[in-house]
């Protein structure tokens, strides 16, 4: 069987705020926003390139612990590749987003950077060329 890479789903306490961010940020484009039979709000967005990036609260019930936008097992980090990438630390920076490591040079690699978006998600800039 092939397999193809669906989707990215994002659990935040304002679903539209977040994926008004990332709409902003990264030209996201929100496809559709409901509520589910779950009782959470549910909005799917799409990356220019066509990745799938879903962001949804609590369930009826749900109880959530807090975000973790540092270094932990799991899911750790979304990458995402710019073109330059301390001006964009910098734009991301006024719109809210914390840098936490970074611009790296990678040796034989690209540059990369961290930084902290709403919701304690980690993201991971990647200029592949500088």
């Amino acid at each position: 069987m092939a397999y193809k890479f669906n989707h990215v789903h994002l659990k935040a306490s304002d679903p539209k705020k977040v994926a008004d961010w990332y709409v902003n940020a990264f030209d996201f484009k929100i496809v559709s926003d409901t509520v589910r039979i779950y009782g959470d709000r549910f909005i799917a967005c799409d990356t220019p390139d066509g990745t799938r990036v879903n962001i949804s609260a609590a369930r009826t019930n749900e109880k959530l612990g807090p975000g973790n936008a540092n270094v932990h097992w799991g899911i750790e980090h979304i990458g995402i590749t710019v073109d330059d990438c301390k001006a964009e630390i910098e734009r991301l920076k006024k719109l809210g987003a914390e840098l936490l490591e970074g611009p790296i040079d990678v040796p034989n690699g690209p540059r990369i950077a961290f930084m902290r978006c709403p919701q304690e998600v980690r993201l991971e800039l990647l200029q592949l060329k500088y």
